[in-house]
């Protein structure tokens, strides 16, 4: 059985410097007001584009739905942002 690894940990923890910086540069183009400082703190606008009370400390009260919707703003966001990226450098290739 494979072992699993904990949510939000990266597998290779020195790239965590380079995904912040992707995240905040992914996030501008979507229209946020990323801090490429604090990349972290844009999920706090995501939330109030949402309607989504979410604010810094504990959130317990949110829902796991609502909790997903920030998330996969941004997550969904990169995904597509690394795709792209992706399909762009194969298209670059020669036969």
């Amino acid at each position: 059985m494979a072992r699993r690894r904990s949510p939000g940990r990266l597998v290779v923890p020195q790239a965590a410097q380079g995904i912040e910086r992707f995240k905040a540069e992914v996030m501008k183009r979507e229209g946020y007001a990323a801090d490429p400082n604090r990349p972290d703190l844009v999920k706090y606008e995501v939330a109030k584009s949402l309607g989504i009370p979410l604010r810094p400390g504990y959130n317990g009260a949110l829902s796991t739905e609502q909790a997903g919707k920030v998330g996969g703003q941004i997550g969904g966001s990169m995904v597509r942002e690394m795709i792209r990226l992706a399909q762009q450098q194969l298209s670059k290739r020669s036969p």
